[in-house]
């Protein structure tokens, strides 16, 4: 993850001959401030051939912590190399400088992209972690967790883990086919090893 400051002396300014901007309010709306922020900076991240995934705005006081996540496309494989996150950061930090929505606050900004832990919202974050392990919950209350072995457009299909003895071997179940708009949250979870034998039948022993 990149970081810097931007703009850290500009409350300080004293220069009478400028006009000065007005004082955001104490109850700026963040994430109304993120929204806007978004729209702003995605042609900055585009031009690296990246996504902008997110943009959080945390505030407090006078003080903003801006936190962009940029992402591969679709067809990108493994993940944002630092130089490149360094890259745009630098790209990013360059037009904040610039933004005119800005109320001249100083900012820290930091660039990073998802983590293992990101929530799993987008039909491309669900392909780019085909065969990976997974935790998928249900909007009816249902939890799974599976092998997951494709993700269109519309749903993702696994392979059910299933309960088995302490000790033996993994155990999945028959292909399932879940529609997204079934699953209220999904992440993928971390193996320490990945089972040489993993089959959806056979023994245990």
């Amino acid at each position: 993850m990149a970081s810097k400051s931007g703009k850290q002396n500009t409350a300080a300014r004293q220069d009478t001959s400028i006009p000065r901007r007005n004082p955001a309010p104490a109850h700026l709306d963040a994430a109304a401030e993120a929204e806007r922020l978004r729209e702003f900076l995605r042609p900055t991240v585009e031009r690296h051939k990246l996504l902008l995934e997110d943009v959080e705005v945390r505030i407090v006081g006078s003080h903003r912590t801006l936190h962009v996540v940029v992402d591969l496309p679709d067809d990108g494989v493994d993940g944002v190399s630092l130089d490149t996150v360094s890259e745009v950061s630098q790209s990013v930090s360059n037009a904040l400088d610039n933004d005119p929505g800005d109320d001249g606050r100083p900012y820290n900004l930091e660039v990073s992209s998802p983590g293992v832990s990101r929530p799993l919202t987008q039909p491309r974050h669900w392909r780019r972690n085909i065969g990976r392990l997974v935790d998928v919950r249900l909007v009816d209350g249902e939890v799974l967790e599976g092998r997951l072995i494709d993700a269109d457009e519309t749903s993702v299909s696994l392979k059910p883990l299933m309960t088995v003895k302490k000790g033996t071997k993994p155990k999945f179940g028959e292909d399932r086919a879940i529609p997204y708009d079934k699953i209220r949250k999904g992440t993928v979870q971390v193996e320490f090893a990945h089972a040489d034998a993993e089959e959806s039948g056979g023994n245990n022993d």
